[in-house]
């Protein structure tokens, strides 16, 4: 302040003392004060809110390229037997998917040849049939084991899995193998199954009794998967979906090329289950164990009925590798027979699901499925997902998440150890996106590739590294959103379309050096233990984190709706937290009022916010009292103010700034 000017505020002050005009005496006084800082340069002791720049642009979203080799989804036609134009690995696609078997197992002739013969046609010699007996080790000529490490761990586990069999174990081997196997994996939909059996019109004789064991072998006088077509007016499109499935999609012309022993055949340990002892072909050379075929079945119907009702999308894929399991635990079949049925059962359907003349029918039975489903259950499309998951382990043996994925994780390679290197990148198999089609809805084909992609499997697992990448996809976790972000993620869900649109959740641990933009008015919640290093940026809608990593290594920026930390403990930000004006908002869902508590919020970097609305929440039964203090932000560095703070259940509330924390003292 220069000398003048001070001299002129003494003076004015002086003035209307002597003159004893007390109240004039302030005003002149504040007159004079606000001149001279005026003059100074500034009107606030607060300098101007600084906004940090938004997350920087990461580039275009990662794109997955369809495999340059002859895709499945294009020749599914020639998995046949029986014609010599489709007998061999190189034409016979069922034959090809599963080709990395001869790394494992080499035939007595590289041919669809066992029981089978056929004429020559289009320059394509005639089939003779093989001489293969089937029976390993009998004195006929049989075949080359390649790798015995893999072939006799394939074996000798059958050998313990048939010897510590349950009792449970053993009644769903039994079931498993003698129901239809439609009607079987229905158990999958948990509390829709009732209302599943009933719109499609299942029926089966196989009760699960004691009784059951005794009857005649393979003597289901049921429907399998119901009534289709007109005959079922509220679900036969549904039914008609989950058949259509297995069109060409036989597990016979592998078994008839590989031929490859049953594992009962391999080794007198191998316990069969006694009820199926009758099961045992009395024609060994037309009975090859690889591929399985329950498994395959499973594995398809089980995709036809997710892809139907996706709120049951894992549920239903666990029940269909669990019917695979079955048949180890039946002594039926050795685990690379039956991942080799995932693996073509997966493609079979994918086939299927992305032939153009099958798209009416797919939309069809999506919105049947849903129709009859709810009326049966008085759901609407509001609380129809709820119900779907409302079930417990006493009704529903797959209502365990953790669970589910252990066991799923756990099928996919039956503990094999890698026999090659385990960081090929992965591909995906044209048209393996539609396998997330309803799930995902909200995503694009090309996201939904990557998806598949950023949580395949690793390679070098005997029988899974095909040249398409069948072996390596694992459907559970794609169910759980992306694996890794490269490049702009951007997301954007709508929530007037109701289900997957409105909200979703994805629990993977979401790694890559890509930016999440979430846009739209759905709901996203994240619960992985996330890494991703781009950064975050809402624009519309709902992110919810519910876990402390929820939203990467990256800086968050909230331009546009609502940010929902509902985390166990702190939500942990590790780069910088900034929160525009306007119709944006934070909520925090508080399960305590200490620093680090529940759904509080800790910034590494600085916190800059310029207004918008924070909104705190109480969870898990906590519940303040007057004259607490809740620290809600703590932060590095705490700049700015909300516009406007709301308690739940609190109308008298003060906010605190400091320079590190905000916390909230709750009034009476």
């Amino acid at each position: 302040m220069s000398q003048a000017l001070f001299t002129f505020v003494r003076f004015n002050y002086r003035t209307v003392n002597n003159m004893q005009m007390l109240s004039s005496r302030r005003k002149l006084l504040a007159l004079g004060i606000a001149l001279a800082l005026s003059a100074c340069g500034g009107g606030s002791s607060e300098a101007p809110l600084e906004i940090p720049a938004a997350p920087a642009d990461q580039g275009a979203a990662e794109v997955v390229p369809q495999p340059t080799v002859t895709a499945f989804v294009d020749t599914i036609a020639t998995n046949q037997r029986g014609d010599a134009r489709y007998a061999t690995l190189s034409t016979n696609a069922g034959v090809r998917v599963l080709g990395g078997f001869l790394e494992i197992w080499r035939p007595l002739t590289e041919t669809v040849d066992a029981g089978v013969s056929a004429p020559a046609a289009d320059g394509f010699p005639a089939v003779v049939p093989s001489t293969w007996s089937g029976i390993p080790n009998d004195g006929t000529p049989d075949g080359k084991i390649v790798n015995a490490t893999v072939h006799l761990a394939n074996v000798e586990y059958v050998i313990k899995a048939t010897a510590n069999r349950t009792p449970e174990q053993a009644l769903l081997a039994y079931l498993d193998d003698r129901r239809g196997k439609g009607y079987s994996v229905t158990d999958g939909m948990g509390p829709l199954t009732d209302a599943w059996r009933s719109a499609a019109q299942q029926v089966t004789s196989i009760t699960g009794v004691a009784s059951d064991a005794t009857s005649k072998l393979y003597n289901d006088t049921g429907n399998n998967t119901g009534v289709g077509g007109s005959a079922n007016a509220d679900f036969g499109s549904v039914v008609d979906l989950v058949n259509l499935v297995g069109n060409n999609a036989s597990t016979e012309p592998s078994k008839r090329f590989y031929k490859y022993a049953r594992p009962y055949r391999w080794s007198s340990g191998v316990q069969v289950l006694p009820t199926l002892v009758p099961a045992k072909s009395s024609t060994p050379g037309t009975d090859g164990g690889f591929t399985s075929g329950h498994s395959a079945e499973g594995v398809r119907d089980a995709v036809a009925m997710a892809y139907a009702v996706p709120e049951r999308f894992q549920e239903m894929l666990s029940r269909g590798l669990e019917l695979g399991e079955s048949r180890i635990l039946a002594g039926m079949h050795s685990p690379l027979d039956v991942l080799s049925g995932r693996i073509l059962g997966q493609a079979s359907a994918v086939a299927n699901l992305v032939a153009p003349v099958n798209a009416a029918k797919k939309t069809a039975a999506l919105i049947q499925a849903h129709a009859a489903l709810m009326a049966a259950t008085g759901t609407n499309a509001d609380n129809f997902a709820a119900f779907a998951q409302s079930g417990s382990l006493a009704n529903d043996r797959f209502a365990d998440y953790a669970t589910n994925k252990a066991n799923y994780l756990r099928r996919l390679t039956y503990g094999f150890a890698p026999i090659a290197a385990t960081r090929a990148v992965a591909a995906v198999p044209k048209g393996a996106e539609v396998l997330l089609e309803t799930r995902q809805p909200y995503l694009s084909d090309a996201q939904r590739r990557v998806v598949l992609k950023t949580t395949a499997l690793p390679s070098g697992y005997p029988v899974m590294d095909d040249a398409e990448g069948w072996g390596r996809l694992n459907l559970f976790a794609a169910a759980d959103g992306y694996g890794a972000f490269s490049g702009n993620v951007t997301v954007v869900m709508d929530a007037g379309k109701g289900g997957f649109n409105a909200a979703d959740r994805w629990r993977n641990d979401i790694s890559g050096n890509g930016k999440l933009v979430k846009q739209g008015s759905g709901t996203l919640k994240l619960a992985g233990a996330n890494t991703w290093s781009g950064g975050t940026e809402l624009s519309a809608g709902t992110l919810q984190g519910d876990s402390t990593a929820a939203f990467g290594t990256g800086d968050m920026y909230v331009r546009g709706g609502t940010l929902v930390v509902n985390a166990p403990a702190a939500l942990k930000l590790a780069g910088k937290y900034t929160q525009l004006s306007g119709t944006t908002t934070l909520e925090l869902d508080l399960g305590g009022a200490a620093p680090g508590s529940q759904g509080s919020l800790i910034v590494a970097s600085t916190a800059t916010i310029a207004g918008g609305t924070l909104r705190v929440k109480f969870a898990n039964g906590y519940k303040p009292k007057a004259g607490d203090v809740l620290t809600v932000i703590t932060a590095a560095s705490l700049k700015g103010k909300f516009s406007a703070i709301e308690v739940d259940g609190f109308a008298n509330v003060t906010p605190n700034y400091s320079a590190t924390t905000l916390t909230l003292a709750i009034g009476s």
